[in-house]
């Protein structure tokens, strides 16, 4: 059976053509009618004026990270107030955070374009099993905690999922198996962030098989172009969100809203605010909040000297300690400005090892070392593009037990021992006995669903719920 030799849509060949990448018809004759459609539709979907802009000034020339000649930390609000004023602004944001939800002015954002490779696991991260007894999977998390805040606040709380096209019909599927976790499926919306051609560095697109480009997405930064494209915004404008809670879907333990946190942001008028962790060390794989000329901007642990992220102050803290973990609230108007005039975010180049085929021969090429570009945003680029931006302290073993890698730090061991420490903490302060180890590590694993408790104080309204905890107990309390 002959095939058409270029694709039926001449802007599609026009468009490439223009842009220098006519070669990704190279094999086009050769292709099925199936794999024919599926090439053109990639091609379809790529700005090809933003990606020769993008060859141009990020691939052919790369700009090097020039740092600001004036850095100082950025301020932040303590997790626990110092004094009486802050005391009380606390207690009037905590109250406006909760009218908020209440009003249904709250949408949570998760961020969730990725697979488990890296963590072993065949599919989407966020069905990755995730908890140390239960082993619920990232989503089910997200869906529970949010469940528990609608039940106590007698609301209701939308919830955004951004995909990408390589996990987006296996995270539909995943929920639609699981009957979206008893979650009303009018709240959920799906939607996928874009993703960008690889350019080899002599600015052509790779090709990882003679139907396909090599494609990956464009960044968490990504996810505010998304929220536009997709028509989240108007869904959001519709159902009269007004307040972005956005995450990212490898913590399970994460604060998908918060009201203490929310009422900070809009109190301050804020376009974008982010919660911290202050640093463990200096150059603790976090980036970095700082002020450069009266902005909050974030500079990556790579990019900032040591003389910098080992400076002290007086009493022994660092001085730069306050630490991204991409948790922020974003005010949606804030979101429709970004994308009101052409999407304002930049775009940062990677260096990669991109496997792709030969163009003269069809063979696939491994390559021993960085080949090509990936370029991608970064959701933190918005914070200087902000009127109005707060910063918040949180803490690690309340909100932060990320899997990102299979052993190791931030593997699921470590994000288990965290939530083991994190509910028999509660545990304690309740009054209920925990059995420890000589070094004063809890012997027990324990695990509780957000339905039992989200906060410590919950505990204590179901301390006889609560069994006597032998050494080496695996509790799991719903």
């Amino acid at each position: 059976m002959m095939h058409d030799s270029v694709p039926q849509h001449p802007v599609l060949v026009d468009q490439v053509a223009a842009a220098g990448q006519s070669h990704i018809f190279n094999f086009y004759a050769s292709l099925s009618c199936t794999h024919q459609q599926h090439l053109d539709a990639q091609v379809a979907a790529v700005d090809w004026e933003l990606i020769t802009k993008l060859i141009r000034d990020v691939v052919l020339k790369p700009e090097p990270f020039n740092l600001p000649d004036k850095i100082e930390p950025a301020p932040y609000f303590p997790h626990t107030p110092s004094d009486a004023a802050t005391h009380d602004l606390y207690s009037r944001a905590r109250r406006r955070g909760i009218t908020l939800l209440r009003e249904g002015k709250i949408a949570a954002f998760v961020v969730a374009g990725g697979q488990g490779t890296r963590l072993g696991w065949p599919g989407p991260k966020g069905t990755f099993p995730a908890t140390p007894i239960g082993k619920k999977p990232l989503f089910q998390c997200f869906v529970e905690y949010i469940r528990a805040m609608e039940a106590r606040h007698h609301t209701t709380i939308p919830f955004y999922i951004m995909t990408s096209a390589i996990n987006h019909a296996a995270t539909v599927d995943f929920f639609k198996q699981n009957h979206y976790f008893s979650m009303s499926e009018s709240q959920l919306m799906f939607f996928s962030q874009d993703m960008l051609p690889a350019i080899g560095f002599d600015g052509k697109v790779l090709l990882e098989s003679p139907s396909s480009m090599a494609l990956s997405p464009n960044g968490h930064g990504g996810s505010l172009l998304a929220l536009q494209k997709s028509g989240a915004l108007s869904d959001m404008r519709r159902r009269g969100v007004t307040q972005i809670s956005y995450f990212q879907v490898d913590n399970p333990i994460v604060r998908c809203v918060d009201p203490l946190f929310i009422g900070l942001h809009d109190l301050h008028a804020a376009d974008m605010s982010s919660k911290m962790l202050p640093k463990a060390f200096g150059k603790e794989k976090l980036g970095n909040f700082c002020l450069v000329d009266g902005k909050v901007r974030v500079i990556e642990y790579s990019d900032l000297p040591e003389e910098l992220a080992e400076a002290r102050e007086p009493g022994g803290l660092l001085k730069f300690r306050a630490g991204s973990i991409a948790l922020h609230v974003i005010s949606r108007s804030f979101v429709e400005q970004l994308n009101a005039h052409g999407f304002a975010l930049p775009y940062h180049r990677a260096e990669k090892k991109v496997p792709h085929i030969d163009l003269d021969t069809g063979a696939l090429a491994n390559p021993p070392k960085a080949n090509a570009v990936k370029m991608e945003t970064f959701v933190f680029d918005a914070l200087p593009l902000a009127q109005n931006s707060i910063i918040y302290e949180t803490d690690r073993l309340d909100e932060f037990a990320p899997i990102k890698n299979a052993e190791g730090v931030d593997s699921p061991a470590s994000a288990a021992d965290i939530i083991t420490r994190r509910n028999c903490q509660w545990l304690d302060e309740a009054g209920i006995a925990i059995p420890r180890r000589a070094d004063g590590t809890p012997d027990a694993m324990i695990e509780l669903g957000a339905s039992f408790a989200i906060y410590p104080e919950d505990v204590f309204d179901k301390y006889s719920r609560v069994p006597t905890i032998t050494p080496g107990a695996k509790l799991h309390l719903e």
